[in-house]
């Protein structure tokens, strides 16, 4: 048998000597990466401590996703400025899942997304720290927020009635200011009446007969009709007069008909009566989508009561105010 060639020996041998190399420098760098305390090589050690790093690493997950999911409140991040409450909170005693939760320790409150909606809920040794003012009292449980207070929160409960008299007390006041003689204002809602009525659809004249038995098919058709039925004088008062003093407007500062009368009288117009009818849903805080959101938020917190926020923001559309006011 011929010898190899010299050349190919060299080779040959030459790769070895790479492969062993490379071999080498990847043990070197694979101890070095594992290396945890820099003896230069890999040991119990070094082991234990990367099984230490991975527990940390999984318990750090595991509390990330634990915050993320109970989304606890702190005093720390009610004093950041981007930190804004929802117009829709709580206040309720902390439930079980938080106060077992070592990252809600110390916490104020919490947060939560219900059917898309941000609800806030405060613990009630805690609503202090929030610089909020409440009513009728914190004894409610679910508040909204006053159209034209960002601190003031109203029972949700009484939030129509309240918003109802607050308004009436304006207008009052309005009409004080501007130097009425008299002025009265007239609560009212449109109802909507439903009168049903049955009758024949008739055919060459009879009444269309059922191929089965016969008999006369009736086709029930419904009218239905609309009127403002006054509800009540909500206020009136005769007063002495005086020269106007511009009033400061709050539910109705948006109002095109309130400002026109404020102008009108401070500019010494001399009218000296004038009716407006003003529709409460323009001056309410809660719109009908608004309403149909926040029940069904609250039906998913099983916070529903007997009469739901979108039946009164429905009939909040077919409320209206009459303001007369003589000078």
């Amino acid at each position: 048998m011929k010898d190899k060639p010299t050349g190919f020996k060299n080779l040959v041998s030459n790769t070895g000597k790479a492969t062993s190399e490379l071999f080498r420098k990847t043990k070197k760098a694979v101890v070095s990466s594992l290396d945890q305390n820099d003896d230069g090589k890999l040991n119990l050690t070094d082991i234990s401590a990367i099984s230490e790093r991975r527990a940390e690493s999984k318990e750090q997950k595991r509390l990330e996703a634990e915050r993320k999911a109970l989304s606890p409140i702190f005093e720390e991040d009610i004093e950041k400025p981007d930190f804004v409450l929802p117009k829709l909170i709580r206040v309720a005693e902390i439930d079980k899942k938080h106060a077992e939760s070592e990252i809600c320790r110390g916490s104020i409150g919490y947060e939560t997304i219900q059917k898309d909606l941000r609800i806030v809920s405060i613990y009630p040794d805690k609503t202090e720290l929030f610089g909020l003012k409440f009513y009728p009292d914190i004894d409610c449980e679910v508040y909204y927020v006053d159209p034209c207070d960002r601190d003031f929160y109203i029972a949700m409960d009484d939030y129509f009635n309240y918003l109802k008299v607050a308004r009436v007390g304006e207008l009052q006041k309005i009409a004080q200011d501007l130097g009425a003689k008299h002025f009265r204002v007239t609560y009212k809602e449109q109802e909507k009446s439903i009168t049903g009525r049955t009758a024949n659809t008739k055919i060459g004249g009879a009444a269309k007969a059922d191929k089965k038995t016969g008999a006369g098919i009736e086709h029930s058709h419904e009218s239905s009709s609309s009127s403002f039925s006054s509800v009540e004088i909500a206020a009136e008062m005769e007063c002495i007069g005086h020269k106007p003093v511009e009033p400061t407007l709050v539910y109705f500062r948006k109002d095109l008909q309130i400002q026109n009368l404020v102008s009108l009288r401070m500019a010494d117009n001399a009218m000296t009566h004038q009716v407006y009818t003003l529709q409460l849903s323009k001056s309410s805080g809660i719109k009908v989508k608004d309403a149909m959101n926040i029940d069904a938020a609250l039906s998913a917190m099983k916070l529903s009561g007997n009469v739901t926020v979108t039946s009164e923001a429905q009939s909040e559309t077919r409320r209206y105010f009459e303001y007369e006011i003589d000078f």
